[in-house]
Formats: structure tokens, C-alpha cells, sequence
């Protein structure tokens, strides 16, 4: 596998670039956003994943390796392949994926082009536990515990005996209130009750 690549931009088209390693020209396919940063004639690093087909090798770059990881993940869930995985990462960055998906905001993911309600849910329901440390905050900054409290609180409310799906709108509705740092999961599972307890 061609993990990255790392030499002269020599041209950059409307979704890929292509850049010379060793005397070799790669055409690279990225998202407009990683295009947007690459300048002809200045060397660039990207992160790659290589998809190979029974009649084709397909290069795709990545600003970043966690931008290529997420990419990887996204197609391990079912009907996403490499160009509709490239299409989330074109309308939302990483960090806002993961969020997304760990707070099942299905509106956010239903912005990709290609993916309508169902196939959110699909995405939501197979990636949830995988997505890895979610930054929760303003621009998606900030986040000290990151993903992990999404999933503590849903497990608690579920355990107390709410329904999954009332446990997933209170996650949602308490993240909608975090601003700055986040909160201790304690202090989340109390707010998450009290918001349940309205509807109980």
C-alpha cells in the first residue's frame, strides 16, 4: 500500500493532482478543500490510500492521516466506497464527521451528496462504535474527553431504562449546549435525565 506521497506538484485538475516522486508522475485524487492547498511547482506531503480494483489503481490523497484513516473507516460500512467516502470529507471535516456519527446527527451527514436518510442511519449504526475520539466544541474545537462521553451517557440512560432511541435525543440535545471544555460524564448524565424526565 502507498501510505503517502511526498514530491512536485506538476498539475491539479478539478479532483485530482498530480505529483512527480522520483521521476514519476502520480495522479492523485483529492476533495476540492485538499486541492485548495496545493500550489504547481511547490513540493506537497499527502496522505494516501490506494484502491485497487480488478481494472483499476486508484490513487486518493489526503491533507492529513486522519483525514485517510477516517476515509478507510467510512468505507468498512456498507454500500460507502471510495468516492462517496471522499464525498463526506469534501462537505465536512474530519472532526465534524466523527461528531456526527457519534451524536447520530443524521441532518449533518444527509449534506453528502449520495447519502440519504437511511444510509446515515446505516452509517451511524455500523461506525458509532469505531469512530474514535470525538473533539466537542466551538469548530469542533476543544473537546477534552472527546468521544467517549456520548457513548458513557447513551449506555447510563439505556441502563436506567430508556429507549435507545430516547437516549440518542438527549446525547444530541446536551451536546447542542457544550460550549468551551466538556463537562464531567456525571455532570452530562444528570442533564441528559432532566431533559428526559421532561418527556418520560
Amino acid at each position: 500500500m502507498i501510505a503517502s506521497v511526498r514530491g512536485t506538484v506538476t498539475a491539479t485538475g478539478p479532483d485530482l493532482a498530480v505529483i512527480e516522486v522520483g521521476g514519476v508522475g502520480l495522479a492523485v485524487h483529492c476533495a476540492p478543500g485538499t486541492l485548495a492547498e496545493l500550489r504547481v511547482g511547490q513540493t506537497a506531503r499527502l496522505a494516501t490510500s490506494l484502491i485497487v480494483r480488478e481494472d483499476s489503481l486508484t490513487l486518493y490523497g489526503f491533507a492529513d492521516d486522519d483525514a485517510r484513516a477516517l476515509f478507510e473507516l467510512l468505507q468498512t460500512a456498507s454500500g460507502v466506497g471510495p468516492r462517496l467516502a471522499q464525498a463526506v470529507l469534501a462537505v465536512h471535516t474530519p472532526d465534524a464527521v466523527r461528531k456526527a456519527i457519534a451524536n447520530a446527527d443524521t441532518a449533518a451527514l444527509t449534506r453528502v451528496p449520495g447519502i440519504g436518510k437511511k444510509g446515515a442511519e446505516r452509517l451511524v449504526l455500523e461506525l458509532r462504535d469505531r469512530i474514535g475520539p470525538v473533539s466537542i466544541g466551538p469548530d469542533g474545537v476543544g473537546g477534552v474527553t472527546g468521544g467517549a462521553w456520548p457513548e458513557q451517557v447513551r449506555q447510563a440512560l439505556v441502563g436506567l431504562g430508556w429507549t435507545a432511541g430516547q437516549a440518542d435525543q438527549a446525547v444530541a440535545a446536551v451536546a447542542e449546549t457544550i460550549e468551551g471544555p466538556t463537562p464531567p460524564v456525571p455532570v452530562l448524565l444528570k442533564q441528559a435525565i432532566r431533559l428526559l424526565g421532561r418527556t418520560r
